[in-house]
């Protein structure tokens, strides 16, 4: 197989592991030692890299690649992602589990139905999924991909619902008028001009 058409990350290679050419490497798959499962894996530029040997290790696993037999040549291998073809990847998965790579391209619907945007990318920094979503001329709107936010996927007819609300796109209305209570957050005073200054 060549380099992927429709390429999904399963890895990133980490640090050496000892003299003999061994990585750690975080993977993305459930079970991290099926990594080894989808034959060979490729970083962007096409370079194949073939696992002659896996084993767990803490929250990683150890790799050894076919050619890789010193720490020099593992070094330099340190950052590169790996990735498939996503027609390597099964498709029996839970009906609410999606590929990222099946998400990316979905056109994006508000909840009258109507097509405001497309998403461009899925990122995760630790909290859970979120969507890069182009809205009109709006880049960059990040959108959390939770059941409320996104009630909606349909990757066979190419798009995502939205509930605007619940993905923090829509203001609140009232947020200038006075709370029920009379508290007017914005005309509170905020203290003394010189509090947190030099003494």
């Amino acid at each position: 197989m060549t380099k992927p058409q429709n390429p999904v990350q399963m890895a990133v290679i980490g640090a050496a592991h000892g003299i003999k050419g061994e990585l750690r490497v975080k993977t993305f798959t459930g079970d991290p030692l099926a990594l080894a499962d989808y034959g060979p894996l490729y970083a962007r530029d096409g370079r194949a890299f073939q696992i002659v040997d896996i084993r767990p290790a803490n929250n990683v696993v150890v790799v050894r690649f076919k050619g890789i037999s010193d720490r020099n040549a593992a070094e330099a291998l340190a950052g590169t992602e790996l990735f498939v073809d996503r027609s390597m990847l099964p498709d029996d998965g839970e009906e609410d589990e999606f590929y990222h790579a099946d998400l990316v391209g979905l056109a994006v619907r508000d909840d009258t139905g109507a097509d405001i945007g497309k998403v461009v990318a899925v990122h995760n920094f630790g909290g859970g999924d979120i969507l890069d979503v182009t809205l009109g001329e709006r880049k960059g709107v990040l959108i959390p991909f939770t059941q409320a936010a996104v009630p909606d996927v349909s990757i066979k007819e190419g798009f995502l619902r939205i509930d605007p609300a619940a993905a923090g796109l829509i203001d609140d209305e009232d947020s200038d008028a006075p709370g029920s209570d009379g508290f007017d957050p914005k005309g509170r005073p905020r203290g003394p001009k010189d509090a947190g200054g030099n003494r």
